[in-house]
């Protein structure tokens, strides 16, 4: 019984929870935006004739289609993972920051750490959110018609996942891991230095004090993730179209993209440097407001896990 409030008086436990809880309140309020990026970001079919629908069409097309619920689809990967997920990143971050300036034990660490902090962050959390992101393409991209289901019904992420391991293998299952490494790293190590820049040039002196209004968290928080999601914006069209194929052991048609490099010059050949940054609008207008929500989630949460840790404190003593 004594576990939580031991836990949750530690740097770890605030940290660790505080993290969990803005990583839902992201998910949550910018699952929509999501999807949409996802199927911007896709080739262009041969119905098509060269004519792409824009973000606000593709909205109207999927709402009428195949009803509001399709802009959710394949959130419960992301949601049921993303709590942990989110929890560890925050919880690593904080702690790599701080080992890159052991010697600044009562003071922020420097924004070369934080951006060596973040950096590390995004390397390993790549391990986790691969597998996750692989699955939740593949949901995002179902529709209701789909020759697979016979009954019109979507599959699930653990189906989804099960048919990857049976036909891909574990090899399958983390297809695209390079590039999501190659993307998250570096976009990691701008998305906290952003944010530490961001509030403090809004409220000098916030990192210290942990003053700042809720309206600083929200629009540093937003700025974070448009600045990170612009740096990586390529590489993720290029895992996107890496994790909507599969390619089942034995099968007798290759994939149409053989690794990154491939995928990256037939998408260019094929569509023109545009392509790249197709999606983008939506991709940065969803990236204000999910990475927004993240950050007051988590700055109000950890606010909140102080004050109640500090009255736990007075209450034992």
């Amino acid at each position: 019984m004594e576990f939580w409030p031991e836990f949750l008086a530690s740097s770890w436990g605030r940290e660790f929870v505080a993290g969990g809880l803005g990583g839902m309140a992201g998910v949550v309020a910018g699952y929509p935006f999501d999807t949409l990026r996802i199927r911007i970001q896709q080739p262009a079919g041969p119905a098509a004739d060269g004519c792409r629908p824009s973000a606000t069409a593709l909205f109207r097309s999927i709402l009428r289609s195949e009803g509001p619920a399709a802009f959710y689809r394949g959130m419960a990967a992301p949601l049921a993972s993303v709590a942990f997920q989110n929890a560890m990143v925050f919880q690593v971050y904080a702690v790599l920051s701080r080992a890159c300036d052991p010697d600044k034990k009562n003071e922020p660490p420097s924004y070369k750490s934080v951006a060596l902090g973040g950096f590390g962050t995004g390397a390993l959390q790549s391990f986790l959110l691969s597998p996750v992101e692989l699955v939740k393409i593949r949901l995002q991209l179902q529709t209701l018609n789909h020759h697979h289901h016979s009954r019109g019904e979507s599959e699930g992420p653990l189906t989804i996942a099960k048919r990857i391991l049976q036909t891909e293998g574990l090899h399958g299952i983390y297809r695209g891991f390079s590039i999501t490494i190659l993307r998250d790293a570096p976009a990691h190590a701008v998305y906290f230095w952003s944010y530490e820049y961001a509030r403090e040039h809004m409220h000098p002196g916030c990192r210290k004090r942990a003053d700042e209004s809720f309206g600083t968290m929200l629009i540093a928080g937003g700025l974070a993730g448009v600045a990170s999601w612009v740096c990586c914006y390529p590489l993720d069209v290029v895992k996107s179209r890496l994790q909507a194929q599969s390619q089942p052991r034995g099968s007798q048609p290759p994939p149409r993209y053989n690794g990154i490099i491939d995928c990256f010059q037939k998408s260019v050949r094929e569509e023109g440097y545009s392509v790249l940054w197709r999606g983008l609008g939506t991709a940065i207008t969803r990236a204000f407001v999910v990475n927004g929500a993240i950050f007051s989630a988590y700055e109000l949460a950890l606010r909140f896990l102080v004050n109640g840790s500090q009255r736990i404190s007075l209450e034992k003593s």
